[in-house]
């Protein structure tokens, strides 16, 4: 009782500054927290798995209009440590204690859906994709030349290095943990156009005959949100698909 007390206050709070007075104390935040905690629990989740610049924040902007938690993404990102040394453990608790729809690092990275899709059996996963691995190549490199690159151009091991993303240095260990390209030329694009590719087809390759878990999609195409609405069972609820953080 005293648990749904606390929601309510925070609730009203959230409306009005009625209840400005009755501040909620720590040990009550923690309370809350475990309660919001205990009912991501018990959601279903819907995991977007496609690679950085296809369209992730799109689907992000997508699932919070149709009423999902779309679970914060600095958190996450932070775990791609723990993914390296494939160790998934804090990846299974992030999704289930924070979130109904995840999207980006490190739910984009090889082998993360296969141990989500173990971990929970009703899970949805999306794959969005690019009309082509060229024009995914060049919307990436497009970004990360806008957020790192000197003057827009293709970011080096310097530039990596002194990107105070998340912290000084983040962007440079996610370079070297994601891409087998060479120091001196971080973004090669045979092998980044050929780890995209992988990536691709191993995600298609695991859930073969498994319609109803895996929906592949390239929101650029004309039928997108229908495939969406149709896949998450919510068919007919929004008219536009949002398109977000377009680079290219």
């Amino acid at each position: 009782m005293f648990s749904i007390f606390i929601l309510f206050i925070e609730y009203c709070n959230s409306k009005s500054d009625i209840f400005a007075p009755m501040k909620i104390k720590p040990h009550s935040r923690k309370i809350l927290t475990r309660l919001k905690a205990f009912r991501h629990r018990k959601s279903q989740k819907i995991i977007c798995i496609g690679k950085n610049k296809t369209g992730t924040t799109s689907i992000s902007a997508l699932l919070k209009q149709l009423g999902y938690v779309v679970a914060p993404q600095e958190p996450a990102e932070l775990l791609v440590h723990d993914w390296y040394k494939r160790d998934f453990r804090k990846i299974i608790d992030y999704v289930k204690n924070y979130g109904e729809a995840f999207q980006d690092i490190p739910f984009s990275l090889e082998e993360t859906y296969e141990h989500l899709d173990k971990a929970f059996p009703t899970a949805k996963f999306i794959l969005t994709i690019r009309d082509s691995p060229e024009q995914w190549y060049q919307s990436l490199t497009k970004f990360h030349g806008l957020q790192f690159g000197k003057g827009g151009r293709l970011p080096t091991k310097d530039d990596l290095m002194n990107a105070t993303y998340r912290y000084r240095g983040f962007a440079w260990e996610v370079n070297r943990m994601l891409h087998n390209t060479p120091e001196e030329e971080p973004y090669q694009k045979e092998r980044l156009i050929e780890a995209y590719h992988r990536y691709n087809q191993n995600v298609i390759d695991y859930f073969e005959g498994k319609d109803d878990k895996l929906l592949v999609v390239n929101l650029a195409s004309s039928d997108a949100l229908t495939k969406i609405l149709a896949f998450l069972n919510k068919t007919g609820e929004l008219a536009q698909m949002p398109w977000e953080n377009k680079t290219l």
